[in-house]
């Protein structure tokens, strides 16, 4: 009897793999995905507010993937459940290996990831306006997008940036259009591949000259696929002793208090003195939360650059006294209670005007390279990975047909069919439509096939 019962189980599967184009997939964890509504994050309904920690033991440099070191991460967790966070950022992983096992333990401690979809040697190069052209070519994108696959199916993957500190002066912001034009395929193929929204969006340097037409720049524009799901920078202007009006966050709070999407600190705490985090109390506190999401403490472990909360040595940690401090401030800083003043409703902003310090003058961005249209249907396949002597895609690939000036670019895009663009939890799930109809016809198919087979 089981065996028929699962006989029949398996060919109404298959019927609906025919219907749908795949076997529908299904997510992995306890934790509740995070979406975005208007200027906010939201899990199950309740406002989301990120407190985290960067998280790259041993630094950029080395480029090991920490999730797939099982005996340091389940130690490190111990660390980030005494810390109170419940976000990591990882800039580098290895999109080549599974990580179910360092996902689940992290879901298990209520921890969620912030995902760079770059990696050193696969991404964007902003040297000129010709090493942007060749750098966004296919052999870039099949990379980011299997990074996608490797980690759309865990809940507690928060969301994906599509790139950090691309623009990082005053005059690389010809580096703009194309940061764009990766979140609008990034979101295609999440649209296209994965079974929810995931947000998407630009972690940036805070470049005093530049950073309000970033922030307007990655949300502006009718092309809803192009726009960023979240806008986060890295700020490092609260340098103690400080407070709220010193340290200009003030001015930053009303910068941006009409702005259309979440915004949160990629990375902050300034090393110029004693960090004694009182930035925290002014992150988590009604002065801030109508505009700012939290933030992500830099960094984890102490490296070369001075920054860490945790010592190594060996395969032991200590933690240091910025640790302790910052502990305490977690523990005496609630969030708010309700919507902390977060605006359900928003509107995108006008595009910035070119200037000498933003040198965009055109609306216009790169369609994506013709040989990796074909991921967006068939999937991107295994990633490349992290390996020694690997030369990386910036001259691998086949670039965007358009021209490096994007003279003949494009200001809107279709997106895949069947797909939804938005991050919102009021929007669709982002599942295809076919991918939607699958579990209800397979849900008829087995009905009526059981029946069958039991002569009912």
């Amino acid at each position: 009897m089981k065996s028929t019962i699962s006989s029949v189980l398996a060919v109404g599967a298959a019927l609906c793999a025919g219907v749908s184009g795949q076997v529908v997939k299904r997510q992995s964890g306890t934790l509740p995905p995070v979406t975005t509504e208007g200027n906010a994050f939201y899990a199950d309904g309740e406002r989301f507010y990120i407190r985290g920690v960067a998280y790259q033991p041993g630094g950029a440099a080395d480029a090991a993937d920490p999730l797939l070191d099982m005996q340091g991460l389940r130690r490190d967790i111990q660390s980030f459940k005494e810390l109170g966070i419940n976000t990591i950022r990882v800039y580098t992983i290895d999109n080549s290996q599974n990580h179910d096992e360092g996902m689940q333990m992290l879901d298990a401690a209520g921890i969620y990831l912030a995902l760079d979809a770059n990696t050193p040697d696969y991404s964007l190069n902003r040297e000129s306006l010709d090493s942007l052209h060749a750098s966004y070519n296919d052999v870039y994108l099949q990379n980011v997008f299997a990074t996608i696959d490797a980690f759309s199916g865990y809940n507690n993957l928060l969301m994906f940036f599509s790139g950090n500190e691309v623009i990082n002066a005053r005059n690389n912001t010809h580096a703009a259009p194309y940061i764009k034009a990766v979140t609008r395929d990034m979101k295609q193929y999440i649209s296209a591949q994965a079974d929810r929204v995931i947000p998407v969006g630009y972690s940036s340097a805070d470049v005093a000259e530049n950073i309000e037409s970033q922030a307007l720049y990655f949300a502006c524009g009718e092309d809803e696929w192009a726009r960023s799901d979240f806008f986060a920078f890295n700020d490092y202007s609260w340098c103690e002793p400080s407070n709220f009006q010193k340290s200009g966050w003030d001015v930053k709070v009303e910068t941006y208090s009409d702005y259309s999407l979440p915004i949160f600190l990629s990375e902050f705490g300034c090393i110029t003195n004693t960090r004694t985090w009182g930035e925290i109390e002014a992150l988590y506190s009604t002065d801030m939360t109508g505009v700012y999401s939290g933030g992500l403490v830099y960094e984890y472990t102490v490296e070369a650059n001075g920054y860490g909360l945790i010592e190594q040595s060996g395969g032991s940690i200590h933690p240091n006294a910025d640790f302790q401090r910052l502990k305490v401030a977690y523990q005496e800083t609630p969030n708010p209670t309700g919507d902390g003043g977060a605006r359900a409703q928003t509107t995108p902003p006008q595009c910035p005007p070119r200037t000498k310090e933003w040198d965009v003058g055109t609306l216009n961005l790169p369609v994506i390279p013709t040989k990796a249209e074909r991921y967006m249907e068939n999937g991107a396949g295994r990633g490349a990975g992290l390996k020694t002597g690997d030369e990386g895609s910036q001259w691998a690939g086949t670039p965007s047909e358009t021209a490096p000036d994007l003279s003949d670019g494009v200001t809107s895009s279709s997106g895949p069919a069947g797909g939804s663009s938005s991050g919102s939890s009021s929007s669709s799930t982002g599942e295809s439509a076919a991918s939607s109809f699958a579990p209800a016809l397979f849900g008829v198919i087995v009905t009526s096939m059981v029946a069958l087979a039991m002569g009912w």
